[in-house]
């Protein structure tokens, strides 16, 4: 493919637009990242999605919000409406680190350069749209606009701020994957349905006036929860909310929640069902050119792509329900898996890219190996509005074989091309050590570890075990450090096994609601024990619409109503974060003060003698 033919891609310019012989487009879709036509990235699948069902859609990435707003004007109106992301992750977590410090480069611009994209890009971007055409319908998505549908705390200003849609003026907003949302919506605007009453729309939110009539649908019961105001006066009641936000998200049928905000109000249509197997692999089967547009040829490689650009996603969606994670609450926790069929076709696909050389850098998904898991019994599901289907036990209901997924690894193995496929996302090993009663499966599930071990890992297979303290687990949603240390024992013996020197690498946080500076001396004792010097380590960051983000802010766990601690200061922060590098000489004098002046010196001697 000649670098230069851009008529492959979705139009970025007039130019291009005049090449494909378009006079207008149809949609016109701004995004805070730039454009990689790869399914990893969310514009270029609802991009491809739009043209599917026959639309000229045209793509702004990256558009210049600070000068003369040429970038928002220059393809002109579309025929249809505008379509607004903030790009593959919410631009204040692209933009601040934990400790609020501004980040260094932006995975999603060419040559990492940063400055390319705004604070509260999807509100910003808005708001410029809406000035300049205020009669066009605008719709916003994406995972900053998803997780903000609702009231929901800021790290960054330190605030509560109230749904999106308020502070962007957008005509509707499309939360979690917006494929099948987004068809629907355009099936109704074509037939020249006002925007403002698309209102029956499953997985979409809108603001409505408080005492305005709109159609719904009569099987959505409503539930309501506290008000914007409520929640701004009373901190438990925004804790509360969050209770019955995660009970709807995880249930197959859920409620249509309402939220007034002033003189407005908030409504949240249920989710769609489940993709099925044929849903999801259209999505992947689109004409994706797997690159960056020609546009950024000479302006250096873009480090989201670079990561992703030879991985393959098998399936959407986990049921861990970890507090601190956002998957489930855009993705949902129910497994929509790909068929063999199709992802085999993009392995093939892969192989033929002209810089592949024989490495599959990820066959994976949010969670490595959930591939093909569902409930036994669905009646079971219907019913149920757990958060995790693994935490504090595995479900009864789930069936955890691993055996879809060991079939699947062993055909991409057989293709010639193939030297190595690696399983680059986190697995959870808690479902290939637990013992489900079924003998069959655990043997199978054992069987999978060694797969993975001996055909799929780089020399290091990363896990997350989070922390090594069960108190703190159990407000992460996680499962005992002794499974991890199951997991340490089995990955050694294996390794002996199989003549292979690899390394283990645990991941863990610092700083989540619940961990005390005790827990993580703990947590460096523990670990240095095992042998372990820590370098995959974060400090907990509060995203939106997280359980963890809400103690954070609240202080109270919305299921229990319980005061839970959180260190909240930046030198609370950092006093934790210094324990998982107990072996550097800088901190060693502050952590034994530390530990002195709580009366720890056992705790001392663990570390240091």
């Amino acid at each position: 493919m000649h670098p230069d033919n851009t008529e492959k891609w979705l139009p970025t310019s007039k130019k291009e637009m005049k090449a494909l012989g378009w006079e207008q487009p149809d949609v016109i879709l701004f995004t805070g990242d730039a454009y990689i036509d790869h399914p990893s990235f969310g514009a270029a699948v609802i991009g491809r999605i739009l043209e599917a069902e026959g639309l000229k859609v045209a793509i702004v990435p990256q558009p210049n919000w600070q000068d003369d707003l040429r970038d928002f004007k220059k393809l002109g109106r579309p025929r249809l409406f505008f379509s607004v992301t903030g790009g593959n992750m919410d631009s204040m977590v692209n933009h601040y680190t934990a400790n609020k410090r501004k980040r260094s480069n932006d995975a999603y611009t060419p040559g990492g350069r940063t400055g390319q994209r705004p604070d509260y890009a999807t509100i910003v971007y808005s708001n410029i749209l809406k000035e300049l055409f205020p009669d066009v319908p605008l719709v916003i998505g994406g995972i900053e606009a998803s997780l903000r549908r609702v009231t929901h705390y800021d790290y960054w200003s330190d605030r509560l701020m109230p749904s999106i849609l308020v502070d962007s003026g957008a005509d509707l907003l499309f939360y979690g994957m917006g494929e099948k949302s987004i068809e629907e919506f355009v099936r109704l605007i074509q037939r020249g349905v006002p925007v403002e009453n698309l209102t029956t729309i499953p997985q979409t939110a809108f603001l409505i006036g408080n005492d305005a009539k709109y159609a719904t649908k009569k099987e959505w019961d409503e539930f309501e929860l506290s008000s914007h105001e409520e929640c701004l006066k009373d901190k438990k009641k925004f804790a509360r909310n969050f209770m019955h936000i995660e009970e709807e998200s995880n249930k197959i049928e859920a409620k249509k929640l309402v939220q007034q905000v002033g003189s407005q109000k908030v409504v949240v249509n249920p989710p769609w069902p489940v993709f099925s197997e044929r849903e999801i692999d259209r999505v992947y089967d689109l004409p994706y050119t797997r690159l960056p547009h020609p546009r950024y040829n000479g302006k250096g490689t873009i480090p989201a792509y670079e990561m992703i650009r030879h991985s393959i996603n098998i399936h959407r969606g986990c049921f861990g329900g970890c507090t601190f994670c956002t998957i489930s609450a855009h993705q949902g926790k129910f497994i929509a898996s790909r068929s063999e069929k199709s992802v085999l076709k993009e392995v093939e696909k892969v192989t033929q890219m002209p810089d592949f050389k024989g490495y599959i850098s990820d066959l994976g998904g949010p969670s490595a190996n959930m591939y093909k898991m569902k409930g036994i019994h669905e009646e079971i599901c219907r019913k149920c509005k757990r958060p995790s289907c693994i935490f504090p036990s595995i479900c009864k209901n789930l069936d955890t074989s691993h055996k879809p997924m060991l079939d699947l690894y062993q055909k991409v193995r057989q293709n010639p091309k193939v030297k190595k496929a690696f399983v680059g996302s986190g697995i959870r090993y808690d479902m290939i050590l637990e013992k489900t009663g079924n003998k069959e499966t655990d043997q199978i599930n054992r069987q999978y570890l060694r797969e993975v071990i001996k055909h799929h890992v780089s020399g290091r297979l990363k896990v997350a075990p989070e922390h090594t303290s069960d108190e703190v687990l159990k407000f992460m949603r996680k499962p005992s450090f002794k499974l991890f240390e199951e997991l340490n024992k089995e990955f050694k013996k294996i390794n002996k096994e199989e003549k292979l020197d690899q390394q283990l690498i645990p991941y863990f946080i610092s700083s989540h609601p619940g961990s005390k500076s005790e827990d993580m001396a703990n947590l460096a004792i523990q670990t240095k024990n095992m042998d372990f010097r820590l370098e995959q380590v974060q400090d907990f960051t509060p995203t939106p619409m997280t359980l963890a983000t809400v103690i954070y802010y609240s202080g109270y766990h919305p299921y229990t109503m319980e005061k839970v601690y959180t260190a909240r200061n930046q030198n609370d922060k950092r006093e934790q974060r210094k324990f998982f590098f107990w072996y550097k000489r800088e901190y060693r004098k502050s952590i034994i003060s530390e530990l002195k002046a709580k009366g720890r010196q056992d705790m001392i001697d663990k570390l240091f003698k």
